[in-house]
């Protein structure tokens, strides 16, 4: 599969590039970003991937959670895809900016006429990865995953429906009960259609609830001051409760003073970096 290299600057040591490719999965061209830390010159580097929230593309994080330096630290290559497929002109996808264009919601849609192209979760899964391990020094079988908002639910439930694929998990602020709020509702009957029973394959705090084993450090920064904690869209009261049930590690941290934006992101994500890095270089 071609890599069309948009952009590379020298970051840390290392280097911060954005490339492009044809997406078998989504049938469109996406983009992500990819950070080489200084150690990836020299050998194989565990792969930390990170998904974004509503409304954003690959830019967000590379440019406003500031994590080069620790990711060069630790060694760590660091992979940041968009958050939907773009330009596959299908009615109504860019009408609001909750659901369609860069509103994935990391699932496989299985409703018309959205199913085609909107198959987030199969490309986080299985193709991206594929593409990352073909073309950058990474060890296969050394891989995290991260995110914030929507893509903090994506990282749960990637985590949680691939027992052992990956090596840790951690989110900023995330969607953790998604059939139980409205983003979730409008999202989740968008692409997988009014059978409720059918969203539960991507709700975290459903999935928790038949999680094989305890063997999971799931880390969770949630900002007090968060507009969506209080408007009810995220929800991880609900999560906690379940990961508690099933006596799986959480540990959560509700910061005051602290909303939904990337200053909040950018305040802790050192911290989520040091939580990976212990894994992955274990």
């Amino acid at each position: 599969m071609a890599l069309k290299q948009i952009s590379s600057n020298r970051c840390f040591e290392g280097f911060q590039k954005v490339f492009e490719h044809d997406s078998a999965e989504l049938k469109c061209k996406m983009k992500f970003g990819i950070y080489l830390p200084p150690k990836a010159e020299t050998g194989k580097c565990p792969v930390l991937y990170w998904l974004s929230g509503l409304t954003c593309t690959e830019q967000n994080f590379i440019t406003k959670a500031g994590f080069h330096q620790a990711a060069a630290e630790h060694g760590l290559i660091v992979v940041a895809p968009d958050t939907s497929p773009r330009g596959c002109n299908i009615e109504g996808e860019d009408e609001s900016w909750d659901f369609g264009t860069g509103a994935g919601f990391y699932v496989d849609a299985t409703e018309d006429p959205w199913k085609t192209n909107y198959r987030m979760y199969s490309y986080i899964k299985d193709e991206l990865p594929k593409l990352i391990n073909a073309n950058f020094p990474t060890d296969p079988e050394r891989m995290s995953i991260f995110g914030h908002s929507m893509g903090g639910h994506g990282a749960l439930i990637l985590t949680l429906k691939n027992p052992g694929k990956y090596k840790s998990v951690s989110a900023f602020a995330p969607i953790c009960n998604p059939i139980q709020c409205q983003w979730g509702k409008k999202a989740f009957g968008g692409y997988l259609g009014s059978d409720v029973s059918k969203w539960e394959a991507y709700d975290a705090t459903q999935l928790v609830k038949s999680y094989p084993d305890s063997h999971l450090d799931i880390l969770i920064d949630q900002g007090k001051d968060d507009q969506f904690l209080s408007a009810g869209q995220l929800l991880p009261d609900n999560f906690i409760a379940a990961c508690t049930e099933r006596k799986i590690p959480v540990v959560f941290r509700l910061q005051q003073g602290y909303d939904h934006s990337y200053f909040f992101i950018a305040t802790f994500i050192n911290d989520h970096i040091k939580h990976h890095a212990k894994y992955l270089n274990a």
